[in-house]
């Protein structure tokens, strides 16, 4: 259904809700004096040529980043996601993209610490090389692992400051990953539970999508926040991204509110067809 190649998918709709999210988070704790630990469990190349093979392969940047690159006139948490894009384009135009970990390490400051796993090599070498070019944070800062994030998730918590942003967001090429995805978490809570953490997951057609989403919900004693951008008709077969979504665990308190405002414009502008919808819901497990 997917390659696990992030170039294939770079800038697309789905990376548009993920970004925006994931960058009001960051800012959220960035508010803060005291350092926080910034986890990307698949972090993958950390940066991505829009004018390349693997881009343009599928080009869906084009219905994604593309189609609010010139706008001006937006919500408060895309006008914040364009400008983190705008930073590393110069001259206005659109030609590279950064993924998770680049826009990490823009937010972040030299108290923090940045963890990066990807198991796939080829683009774990490329991360690296990517990394080099980044004089914003000393090197004590960020540490690069070519290894399993479910498993390297347990080997960074609890954070020594108590403050922590975790990001879980694989390729879902395997159905195996939705149930990693929950083990994860649960064994995260036990370690460290007033974290926060993202977990993103593709919109097609498969039980395991609702499912994995209930069962984040229904852990104990947490709050969450789950966003859904539903940006076409979902296909008859199991083939085939229609939307994406994302449950925030302890999410921040004002995350909700800038949603509310960015999804519905973000439903109408990213639409490529008449079924595109959103929807907000938050709730809290007993303990």
């Amino acid at each position: 259904m997917f390659s696990y190649r992030h170039g294939f998918h770079a800038g697309n709709h789905a990376d548009v809700l993920k970004h925006c999210i994931w960058l009001h988070v960051l800012d959220h704790f960035v508010a803060k004096d005291t350092g926080f630990l910034c986890v990307d469990t698949h972090a993958g190349a950390g940066l991505y040529d829009l004018s390349g093979k693997w881009a343009n392969t599928r080009s869906e940047y084009l219905d994604g980043i593309a189609r609010i690159w010139d706008l001006t006139d937006v919500p408060p948490m895309v006008n914040r996601y364009l400008q983190s894009i705008r930073d590393i384009n110069e001259g206005g135009e659109l030609t590279i993209y950064p993924g998770s970990p680049w826009l990490a390490m823009q937010c972040l400051r030299s108290q923090d610490r940045l963890r990066l796993f990807e198991l796939l090599g080829a683009e774990a070498e490329v991360l690296q090389q990517n990394f080099k070019q980044q004089r914003r944070l000393p090197p004590r800062a960020v540490k690069l692992e070519m290894r399993d994030g479910f498993a390297g998730l347990k080997s960074v918590l609890p954070p020594p400051t108590r403050r922590a942003v975790i990001l879980i967001d694989p390729a879902y090429e395997n159905k195996q990953d939705y149930r990693e995805v929950v083990q994860a978490i649960k064994d995260a809570l036990l370690r460290f539970a007033t974290g926060c953490y993202l977990v993103w997951y593709p919109r097609v057609n498969r039980l395991q999508v609702d499912q994995m989403a209930k069962q984040l919900q229904n852990l104990p004693g947490i709050e969450w926040l789950q966003a859904d951008l539903v940006v076409k008709q979902s296909p008859q077969d199991q083939h085939g991204l229609y939307g994406s979504g994302m449950v925030v665990i302890n999410p921040p308190y004002t995350l909700k509110a800038q949603l509310e405002t960015t999804l519905p414009w973000l439903s109408d502008v990213l639409a490529q067809d008449d079924h595109a919808q959103w929807r907000l819901r938050q709730g809290k497990s007993a303990r």
